[in-house]
């Protein structure tokens, strides 16, 4: 009966074991952050969170065996925290909630990590965490916020966080080309990279935070990246060499993402992709390197001002929402007159603004339909497209004066991948 007892007590033991565990990862903070405190001033310890956390493990147990035992030893603790929430603010003379809504929150992780949400538990606690542990750097950053910058967190919060989540998730309009979610994410991700962006620069100035945005937003999508910058670069101040570099930059870490797409998605296109991709990549980074050269050098005292007019401009993003919706309908439209003989025009098309699109749809075809060199110049064209909607969308938002540096340099990567195509075509 004992041997027959372990597999069904274990898996108990490790979730209450868990149920602790977190609770010492959240003490163990709360512990330092009030190590100098005076002995009765503190409410709580890495030990009486610990003890929290069992706590609430121990009711997640009872919960199944009884309910109303498990309502009153949560109820129990959660009264005992709120009771040494009073009598410290009453001793400190403070008054701060941290404490006891970081004890309630340890609650009630413990009561999760017993309860099959191990996973959801382990999450919130380290959040929390690390919530606790930047303390200073928040309040430092508060600080230095401006009005136009919380006016420009709160569209952002509205769109992302109210809007994006209320729209329906399935398609609509001709030829069922339009998802209203996917569409409202590219105004999400066009106008969330500028937002990025203009606080990088505050915080990096105005050269490592536009390259550091640049290169970073382009694992997700370098054509949004583009219509952020170029949004920047149509300012009457903007530094048109340096934000033009980090268009380039973006170019260059699109190829360099391919890449390892292919490869994992495609792996029998990656020869002929690579010879392809590297060209142009290494073409963006030394039009990236020169244009950089030419920027002028932010001052050293640190007294450099981003002097960015809004940061959070909505109006490039509707622009390329609307670019997409305009092509969704046009490669449904090719692929419905033409089949599968309009595979490579829907592809090219679609790609036009998303390669992975493209990637991920090779990616899903039988390794039978295209042999190693036909899936890579089928891929070849949605990379050569995109480049070249790139440098129209720079031009298109920026101004032909201010967005010809980054359309040269993206055009000069898409004739570099053409270039490329008869070396290809002999694989």
């Amino acid at each position: 009966m004992t041997d027959l007892a372990v597999p069904a007590v274990f898996p108990k033991i490790v979730a209450l074991s868990l149920a602790l565990g977190l609770g010492l990862l959240i003490g163990v903070q709360r512990g330092w952050a009030l190590r100098n405190a005076a002995d009765g001033t503190r409410f709580a310890g890495i030990r009486t969170f610990g003890l929290i956390g069992l706590e609430g493990g121990l009711a997640g147990i009872l919960h199944a065996i009884d309910p109303n035992l498990a309502i009153i030893l949560v109820a129990a603790c959660a009264i005992l925290i709120l009771l040494g929430y009073v009598r410290t603010s009453r001793k400190n003379g403070t008054v701060s909630g941290t404490a006891s809504i970081v004890g309630l929150l340890t609650l009630g992780c413990g009561y999760l990590a017993t309860t099959g949400h191990q996973q959801v538990a382990s999450v919130i606690a380290v959040l929390l965490t690390l919530v606790l542990a930047l303390r200073s750097q928040l309040h430092v950053w508060l600080e230095h916020l401006t009005e136009l910058e919380i006016g420009a967190i709160a569209r952002f919060a509205l769109i992302a966080g109210a809007i994006l989540p209320l729209l329906p998730d399935r398609p609509y309009g001709p030829y069922d080309a339009w998802n209203p979610r996917n569409l409202w994410l590219v105004v999400v991700l066009v106008s969330g990279f500028s937002f990025v962006g203009y606080l990088a620069c505050k915080r990096l100035g105005s050269r490592n935070g536009t390259l550091a945005t640049a290169g970073a937003g382009a694992l997700v999508s370098s054509t949004a990246v583009t219509a952020a910058l170029a949004s920047r670069l149509r300012e009457n101040d903007a530094d048109q060499h340096m934000l033009s570099a980090a268009i380039a930059s973006a170019s260059a870490v699109m190829f360099l993402r391919v890449l390892v797409m292919v490869g994992a998605l495609a792996p029998i296109a990656l020869k002929g992709v690579a010879l392809l991709a590297l060209p142009p990549a290494i073409i963006s980074c030394a039009a990236a390197f020169w244009m950089l050269r030419s920027a002028p050098l932010e001052p050293g005292d640190g007294a450099y001002q981003v002097k960015i007019r809004n940061p959070f401009d909505l109006w490039p993003a509707i622009g390329m929402m609307a670019m997409i919706m305009v092509f969704s309908v046009t490669s449904r439209w090719m692929l419905a007159q033409f089949g599968q003989a309009g595979l490579a025009a829907t592809l090219a098309i679609s790609g036009a603004i998303d390669v992975d699109a493209a990637i991920i749809t090779i990616g899903g075809l039988p390794t039978t339909l295209l042999d190693e060199r036909t899936a890579a110049l089928v891929l070849a064209v949605p990379m050569i497209l995109n480049t070249l909607v790139k440098a129209a969308t720079a031009v298109s938002i920026a101004g032909w004066t201010k967005g010809r540096d980054a359309a040269a340099a993206l055009a000069l990567s898409a004739v570099a991948c053409c270039a490329m195509l008869p070396f290809a075509a002999l694989l």
